[in-house]
Parts: C-alpha cells; structure tokens; sequence
C-alpha cells in the first residue's frame, strides 16, 4: 500500500518520493492510523524515521532558470490550499476559515479529500459553514496531515509564470511530501526541487526580496553552511534571507518562525512579545528582531504572546487574504484576555482590512495555528490573458541547418493553456513571418529542426492560447544565427535588412563588408574553412575569411 498509493496518475514523481513512500508509509500507517490529527511537531514514532528521510535526496536540483520573484503574502492572492485530516474540530477550523476566504476573502480554496466520499462530506460542511461552493475546488490526493504550510508547494514567479519552488518535507509524511507534485500536474506548472531538508512554515517573506528565517534549517541540512543554504534561497527564490537563532523546543517544539513573526508589508511586520516572560530566551529573540528591523527602516508592531503548560500561544500565526486576516482566539484562562489585545494591535497595524477572529483553542495544543493549516496560490500576472516564458533562449548561438534544437517554455492562465505557436524573425524581432509550429499542445517543449536559411538575426517567439481566445506571448531579446546551404560562399554584401546577405557577386564590397566585422565571433562573416557540409568558419573573422572571399571573386553560380 505504501508504494501504491504513491504511483498517481501523471507525470513521473521524484524518485525520492518512491522510495520513502516504499520504506517509511507502511512503519507510519502502524503508529499513525487513517484520521488521527498528527501533530505539527515530529511523533516519537516518526522521529524513529527521521534517518530514513534524511539520506534521500530529491531528483531534480537546477533552479529556474528566468527572472525570479517570490510574492509575498500580502499580494493578490488567486487562492488557498488545504488539506482535511485531523479531529472533526480541526476540520471545522477549515470549514470556518474556507467559508471566510471564498467570501471575505475574495479568492477559491482547494481541499485535498482522501477520497469522493470525503470530497462530497467537505462540500456539504463547508457549505453549511457558509462558504462560496463555486469557489471550493476538492481534489482527490491522499495526504498524511493537515499542515499544508510545512510540506505544500511554495509559488514563484519565473518569467511572470507561476511556478512552484519543492522541498524535501522535514518529516517523514510521504503523501504530504508528495502534494506538491501532485498540485503542480493539476495546474500544469513547472516545479523545481530545492535541495533542503524544510518545513515550510520556517519561512517569512517580503516582496522587497528580503526573507526570515531560523537555524533550525541550519539543523536539518548538516552538509550545508549557513552562507550556502542563503545562496539556495536566492538561486531558486531570489531572496536575500536573515536567520534568527530559534525558540527552545520546550517553548515551541517546531521552531519555526511563524509561531512569532508575520510579514504584513514591504517594509512592516508583526512580531511577538512577551510580557509574562520578560528576559527569556524567546523574548530576547524576538527584541533582538523587532529592534534589528526597526534599525533598518521597518515599522515594528508587537502582539502578546504566552507559553502555557508547554503550549505556545501566538497571535502572529494568521492567514493573510487580500483584504482577510483571520486572526486566532484562544478560550484558555490564562490567554483569552489577550485576545481583545491582539485584535486592537492587528486592527491598528492593518487599517481597512476585515480582520476575523476564529477560535485556535482546539488545535494550538498540536503546535500550529492556522498560517500553519494553509498555502497561498498567487494571481495569475497576465489576468485572463495566458503568461508564457520562453526557456529557450539563444543568444549570439549559432545553429545549422537541419540541426535538432529543443523548444522549451513554461506557461500559466487563469484557467488553462490550450495550445501555443512557435515563430521565428529573420529581422532581429522586427517581423515575426516564419512558421516553427502552430496549434501544439502546451506540453513545455517542442523539437525543431533548423530550416535552410541564412541569417544572423533570428529572434523566437511563442504566443499561448487558452479555451477563452485569450492569448499571451513572449520573444527572445537577443539575436542567433542560422548557418544554412550558402550557395554562394563569400557573398555577404549587402545587409538585405531582414538577416539575409548578398547581391549575387563576390567583390570589393564583400571584403569590405568581411573586414567590418574583423576579430568578432561565428556567423554570417566567418567564412573560412568551408566544412564541405553547407557549413562554414572556424569562430574568427580573421585574414584566412579574407583569402576565402578572394578565392570566389566574380559573380555567383
């Protein structure tokens, strides 16, 4: 059953997947039955498991390749992901929060159900919860536990296409550690594996580029310096990270930052303090912050915060929704009076949002509140156009005729991506004339075969369709040459304007033309040797281009 329930329709999973689903599910399915609400925190039992998960490593490491940026929480949000599992309160905490983020809110939810039967039972309960059923989408995917910001896919934009950026789940929860695969198959985006061990709610961020974050990363990823897990963050996030030193585990036994920071603004932010525990470790840590960035220009807003018989109250740990935050209250004697305190500070720090206080009592105990039960999905940047980014991108390369040259792009739309057209200028992007491919499917790449032209101006482009006629398109900024069947070697005056060359003599203009070009790289110029394959140059203009032209002199065959 462990590897089973695995092998999911779709493309391939990462072999890492596999492989912990084959050790680890059948150990975890003995201790952790079918609807026991696993804990934020590692179980005794997974702790057992913890060497297993660690050896592996995931199967795909490069990162994106375009312009990146990571939105913020704060941002325009399309939607929220869920997982049901838990005690029958936890899943009302859903209920509760999907009915006010697909009204108040303003965006859709996506619950993962085990099953259709459970699919049909979140309907109905978030229905009764009052919840905007055309916004709720159920999607069939087994998952292990309800804390989708630990394991969920984490979104970028790359090149203005939604992707999403995949870690290796810091617990050994093999469904969980698959979900981002799964969600990535469903909206057809691209996915990239960041080589960490992490939980995702470890992680704060701002738009500005600026991300938070505590060493309990440096922890899970021994092989790794502290300098080299930022550079990481900033090859596959573009994010330049700041590390704090992490609560006690007796205080907060995930130590992760999200139990007490919360980014709400490009240069604001939400931390804890601590008014019961004044000169603690977890106040000291969280002053040190607050004064750190209030130093460097941010404004600082504090919320109470209490550790109670081993449990961590926050009012940091909230779901930011377009203009929603839902904000935890807790009923404990000894907490509930902070409430009311907690509200008056995120009410004054976020002045015209709808701030929605819902009951946490039930499920801090587990260690998490609800930023932790959730996974922000956001907007597609081209509206109801399609976005599409072409990964190809040649620049100043050189191609042969009949030469086999991989197309790749990435694409995203509102709804979904049809087909796409391939172009090719011979202009410098001037006109794009020349037919590639049209009418393809959106499966991210495309074998082209070099046609027969000559030019040193060649320019790709693609245009993406969705079912609405909308369309989107990208191009390349840089030219590549295409080395085609030259029947006339040494005829390259004049520049016909449009990447093509000659009048149909070998003279003076051509050496002319040759020697403008002296000392420069492959392409149109670089004439000598001839390969006796249609192709020539040696990757220099040089004096021996000279002496191929004079070889030809006079007037083309």
């Amino acid at each position: 059953m462990g590897c089973n329930v695995l092998r999911k329709a779709g493309p391939p999973l990462a072999l890492r997947h596999l492989i912990l689903g084959c050790l680890a599910f059948p150990l975890l399915a003995q201790v952790v039955p079918e609807g026991s609400p696993l804990p934020r925190y590692a179980t005794r039992a997974e702790q057992q498991l913890m060497p297993i998960r660690v050896s592996l490593e995931k199967l795909f490491r490069a990162p994106p390749t375009g312009a990146i940026h990571t939105p913020a929480e704060y941002d325009p949000m399309d939607g929220i992901l869920m997982a049901y599992e838990g005690s029958t309160s936890w899943k009302s905490i859903l209920d509760e929060l999907a009915a006010n983020i697909t009204t108040i809110g303003d965006a859709d939810v996506y619950v993962m159900a085990d099953d259709s039967s459970e699919a049909s039972t979140i309907m109905t309960r978030m229905g009764t919860a009052g919840a905007d059923l055309n916004r709720v989408h159920t999607l069939i995917v087994t998952t292990d536990s309800i804390w989708m910001r630990d394991y969920g896919p984490r979104y970028v934009y790359e090149g203005g296409v939604r992707v999403i950026v995949d870690h290796t789940y810091n617990r050994p929860r093999p469904n969980d550690d698959m979900l981002p695969s799964f969600f990535a198959s469903v909206k057809n985006h691209a996915r990239y594996e960041i080589p960490l061990v992490h939980g995702g709610g470890n992680y704060h961020l701002h738009a500005t580029g600026i991300a938070h974050t505590t060493r309990l990363i440096n922890n899970e990823n021994p092989g790794l310096t502290e300098g080299e897990i930022h550079q990481l963050w900033m090859d596959y996030q573009n994010l330049d990270t700041q590390f704090y030193d992490p609560f006690p585990t007796f205080v907060d036994s995930t130590q992760h930052i999200d139990m007490w920071m919360q980014a709400i603004g490009d240069f604001e932010i939400i931390i804890s303090d601590w008014p019961f525990d004044v000169g603690s470790t977890q106040d000291l840590i969280c002053d040190a912050a607050a004064t750190d960035l209030a130093m460097a220009g941010y404004t600082v807003h504090r919320t109470p915060a209490r550790s109670v018989g081993g449990t961590h109250y926050t009012y940091t740990n909230v779901v930011m929704c377009n203009d929603l935050i839902l904000l935890p209250s807790y009923t404990q004697s000894q907490v509930m009076a902070h409430n009311s305190e907690a509200l008056a500070v995120w009410q004054a720090a976020m002045p015209g949002k709808t701030i929605v206080q819902v009951n946490a009592q039930d499920i801090v105990t587990a260690a998490g509140v609800f930023h932790c039960i959730v996974m922000h999905l956001p907007v597609p940047l081209g509206g109801e156009n399609p976005t599409v980014y072409l990964k190809t991108r040649p620049n100043g390369d050189v191609f042969m005729v009949d030469e086999s040259v991989e197309l790749r792009w990435i694409s995203d739309d509102n709804i979904a991506v049809t087909e796409v057209d391939l172009w090719l200028s011979l202009d410098g992007g001037t006109n794009f004339d020349t037919v590639i491919a049209t009418g393809i499917p959106d499966n991210g790449s495309y074998l082209w075969t070099v046609p027969d032209i000559n030019t040193t101006m060649a320019r790709l482009r693609i245009v993406a369709h969705d079912g609405d006629l909308h369309t989107g398109s990208d191009q390349t900024e840089f030219d590549f040459t295409i080395l085609g069947t030259d029947p006339c070697p040494g005829d390259v005056f004049p520049d016909n304007g449009n990447g093509t060359y000659g009048d149909g003599f070998v003279d003076n203009d051509d050496l002319l033309t040759t020697a403008s070009h002296w000392r420069q790289g492959p392409g149109i110029f670089d004439l000598w040797p001839d390969h006796g394959d249609g192709t020539f140059g040696d990757g220099m203009v040089d004096v021996r281009d000279v002496l191929f032209i004079l070889d030809f002199f006079g007037p083309c065959p």
